[in-house]
């Protein structure tokens, strides 16, 4: 049996009682020690120098009726029990400085007496977890018959939501109804991209600390972002605005004046003053999309910006501040730029505390045809017109989008404009098997007309010549042929490594994808630099 140890302030009005007839009166300090069936075995009793004479008082009387409890008394002075700030910094101190032992004593935090302030204080840091404990409040006697004590009742509450029934089950929906949000309520499949929403959702909601989304061009970076600002905009952890700038935009001397804003007369032709982007993002979301194209000096001042809130807009000599939380998306390896000393290695620090890498449109399959739907849904909503499949020419669809003659190269956006086009040249509003293999043709002829593992297979034969290509094993040309297509998607070996291994190297403690990926190629007398020349040539 774990000991039982109650945390208690000092009623200076409830406890108070100086003559015999204290014991016709209900004390809650007392009475938390007279609760049928609840023994407390020690109250650290809470109370400022001044209530000296009455914690002595009610520790002569709780040992009165119940000897064997323990009471300590904690000392701590408040200059005004009213100020939020002042109670909560002295609680928290002694909270942490206490030294819980959650193994052996099971610790109840007292509610009942202090301030209201006091009482919020403990809520607070008994659902942070600070105080690893249960409130308890207590309550006097209704009905008193004659003899008995004023000891009144108790009730304890579990701060853990999980242990009530009804409020997780609420919870739990809530959650489903925020990432549904974040997939713009399509019904997605893949296992692993749920997964990742998820994980998103509860990081944005609790979380003002900057988010990076990688993943190929058209994976979805820019909307996911509009989404994350949208639901925490919903749960009102932003006011301000959505501001979304491509870095890959920003040349020059304008770049800095863009991101920073400027003062009249900062260079020629400034006629007036500019804000810039990252002051118009206050108390809201700002979005650096393609940020490892950002130049040098602009990722300085950006690092201060996020570190400090505050940057000196061109040819001033005044800050300005800015409070926005930030997203950032890439389709570069960042690691690989910090290496080749194109990008900040304490600017990429500052973004990979939750980075999200986004996965290409081949790589989630299964998804394709709720991201069908919802296309059509798009389409619905943007120009008017009820456009559905036949059964035949949705399966056609489907079994061509889903297999490997499907590149998928610019991942959704292909998809997109695939179902624009079909839905714009179906019949009557109904997309026939004809509307699709036109549709399936023009696919092909967009991505070069022929199939990836084909194109792979061009590959082995460009780089190892016909003999050595000849002597390959149906498995190893199989799988070479996969490697192969995997690499010329990627711009680095660290890249391809890290989607290649990208199960097994969650089992090693130090994972060196791109030397993984080397040792493989150099089997075949390859190395990653060939295979890119190669895939262009």
């Amino acid at each position: 049996m774990k000991r039982r140890v109650a945390i208690s302030i000092l009623g200076t009005t409830l406890d108070m009682g100086r003559r015999e007839d204290r014991w016709n009166r209900w004390r809650p300090n007392v009475g938390l020690c007279q609760q049928t069936g609840f023994f407390i075995d020690r109250v650290e009793l809470i109370h400022d120098n001044h209530s000296d004479w009455l914690a002595k008082s009610i520790i002569g009387d709780i040992e009165t009726v119940s000897p064997a409890t323990e009471v300590r008394q904690r000392i701590i002075n408040l200059k005004d029990p009213w100020d939020f700030s002042e109670v909560y910094t002295k609680l928290r101190d002694f909270s942490r400085d206490y030294d819980f032992d959650p193994d052996t004593e099971d610790y109840l935090v007292n509610i009942t007496t202090g301030t209201h302030v006091a009482q919020i204080c403990w809520f607070l840091l008994t659902e942070a977890r600070i105080i690893p404990g249960r409130l308890l409040q207590l309550s006097p006697p209704r009905d008193r018959e004659p003899g008995q004590d004023y000891a009144g009742t108790h009730r304890i509450i579990d701060l853990d939501l999980s242990r009530y029934d009804e409020i997780a089950k609420r919870f739990a929906s809530e959650r489903d109804d925020a990432a549904s949000f974040l997939k713009s309520g399509i019904s997605t499949r893949n296992a692993a991209f749920n997964r990742m929403i998820d994980e998103i959702e509860r990081v944005v909601i609790r979380s003002t600390a900057p988010v990076l989304l990688t993943g190929p061009t058209g994976a979805g970076k820019s909307q996911l972002a509009k989404r994350i600002y949208e639901l925490k905009k919903a749960q009102r952890k932003v006011t301000g605005p959505f501001v979304e700038v491509n870095c890959a935009t920003l040349r020059g001397d304008q770049a800095m004046s863009a991101l920073f804003g400027h003062i009249k007369g900062a260079f020629t032709g400034s006629a007036g003053e500019r804000a810039g982007l990252l002051k118009s993002a206050d108390k809201g979301v700002l979005f650096l999309d393609e940020i490892g194209e950002l130049g040098a000096d602009e990722q300085a001042m950006c690092l201060r910006a996020i570190e400090e809130k505050r940057f000196l807009p061109v040819g001033a000599d005044k800050e300005v501040s800015a409070d926005f939380q930030l997203l950032a998306g890439t389709n570069r390896d960042l690691r690989d730029a910090v290496q080749d000393g194109r990008f900040r290695e304490d600017l990429f620090a500052r973004l990979n505390l939750w980075t999200f890498q986004l996965p290409a449109l081949r790589e989630r399959k299964e998804d394709i045809e709720p991201n069908l739907d919802f296309e059509l849904r798009r389409f619905l909503e943007r120009e008017g017109q009820n456009v559905t499949f036949n059964k035949e020419a949705r399966e056609r669809y489907l079994v061509f989008a889903t297999g490997a003659e499907a590149a998928w190269s610019a991942n959704f956006r292909d998809l997109s404009a695939s179902v624009t086009r079909m839905a714009t040249l179906a019949p009557q509003g109904r997309i026939t098997v004809d509307v699709v293999n036109d549709e399936i043709a023009r696919l092909k002829n967009a991505w070069g007309g022929v199939p990836r593992m084909v194109a792979a297979d061009h590959v082995i034969l460009e780089l190892l010549g016909g003999d050595a290509a000849g002597k390959l094993d149906l498995f190893d040309k199989a799988q070479l042929s996969a490697v192969l297509d995997v690499c010329v998607d990627h711009v680095s070996a660290s890249a391809a490594g890290r989607a290649l291994f990208a199960n097994s190297r969650l089992d090693k403690k130090s994972s060196n994808d791109a030397d993984r990926l080397t040792k493989y190629l150099a089997r075949f007398g390859l190395k990653f630099e060939d295979i890119r020349d190669g895939r262009r040539s």
